[in-house]
């Protein structure tokens, strides 16, 4: 291997880092706000504020879930997309049927490199 070979894997080596640590620096997606309302139809519509430093698509919060409260997921919003330049971000889910007896549920956010962990917000249903 020449000293040009050499130099040509360490500089791919130092760019990869370079990608990991800017991808785990964006950390956990955290919920920040949530409101929901319930329908005449009974069901529930829930707008949900994320925060999430997306660095694109290696790196984007790429969905929220309602919990209830012994950890059976009763809906998720999926994200499409990375918000980049969109930061925090809210979106909505409607149509949403709390089973009987909850009384509450928790919001959660998940990216798709750490998964869960950010901030959660738990609401009593209204």
């Amino acid at each position: 291997m020449t000293r040009r070979d050499v130099a040509k894997c360490a500089a791919a080596l130092l760019a990869l880092m370079a990608i990991g640590v800017h991808t785990a620096l964006a950390g956990e997606a955290d919920v920040i706000a949530v409101d929901a309302h319930r329908s005449s139809d009974g069901t529930y519509r829930f707008n949900v504020t994320v925060r999430h430093m997306d660095t694109g698509w290696e790196h984007y919060a790429d969905r929220w879930d309602i919990v209830a409260p012994d950890g059976t997921v009763i809906a998720s919003r999926v994200l499409a997309h990375p918000h980049v330049d969109e930061q925090p971000f809210t979106r909505s889910l409607s149509g949403v049927r709390i089973p009987d007896g909850v009384t509450q549920v928790t919001i959660r956010a998940h990216d798709n490199v750490h998964e869960l962990g950010g901030n959660t917000i738990t609401i009593n249903i209204p």
